[in-house]
């Protein structure tokens, strides 16, 4: 999981991936987008941010999620 946008620095929020050059973690940006908001209303409260930003958190979720390993208990 490389990206140019999206570091992991254990003095940075205990090591959460966050966007780089800010304090907003990967969670925080899909919370946000779970909650409602949109690309525009991130944009326009955290200056910030690009719309790239945005994109890279989708991606680094899409590929934690990719490598996430589910084992279904059997029906009771």
């Amino acid at each position: 999981m490389k990206s140019e946008r999206i570091t992991l620095d254990p003095d940075i929020l205990a090591g959460k991936p966050v966007i780089r050059g800010t304090r907003l973690s990967v969670e925080f940006v899909i919370g946000l987008l779970a909650d409602g908001w949109n690309e525009s209303d991130i944009l326009a409260n955290y200056p910030g941010l690009e719309r790239e930003d945005i994109t890279a958190c989708l991606a680094y979720a899409r590929e934690v999620l990719q490598s996430e390993k589910v084992f279904p208990s059997a029906a009771a």
